[in-house]
């Protein structure tokens, strides 16, 4: 009697290969989400950097205090990009200070309550350092030494979507 052969898979041998698949898919679908975030957060990065380019410039050449919002570079609010609600900048003093010529944007367009309405902020700062409350502003008509780069002090976006280069504290 001649025995038949198996041709296939069984149902069980596919039921684990479909179990093994839906694990890897619902360990990738939460890493591709954060990623996804983090791309579209470069966008709200570059919108500062325009502006941050602007500031460099200005305080290089400037010998007068720049007023809030006075450098040139703002976007209003509600009138930015698709994931860019407003950039806003504070006033640049003659001496060095901290927190002068720090530029907020306001994130907008994610649909996540975690991420829309929080704020990144960059600040020029005289020397190298990796922190805002180490970072003082240069005098104007002074080089720009380094920017510091991270969540905003009100409101910040959670740090876990901003790119290794904007998480300063």
């Amino acid at each position: 009697m001649k025995r038949s052969m198996q041709k296939g898979f069984t149902l069980i041998e596919l039921m684990i290969v479909v179990a093994i698949i839906g694990i890897l898919a619902a360990v990738a679908l939460p890493a591709y989400q954060d990623y996804t975030v983090k791309a579209k957060m470069s966008e709200v990065i570059l919108a500062a950097s325009a502006c941050r380019t602007s500031m460099t410039e200005t305080i290089q050449t400037a010998n007068t205090a720049i007023a809030i919002n006075g450098w040139g570079c703002e976007v209003a609010a509600g009138s930015g990009t698709k994931y860019v609600n407003s950039v806003a900048t504070a006033a640049g003093t003659v001496a060095g200070a901290v927190g002068g010529g720090l530029i907020t944007v306001t994130t907008r367009g994610f649909n996540d309550a975690a991420i829309d309405a929080k704020t990144i902020q960059m600040a020029p700062c005289s020397t190298s350092v990796t922190t805002f409350s180490a970072c003082s502003q240069p005098p104007l008509g002074t080089s720009v030494n380094t920017w510091v780069c991270g969540p905003g002090a009100t409101n910040p976006v959670p740090s876990k979507y901003l790119p290794g280069s904007c998480k300063a504290t």
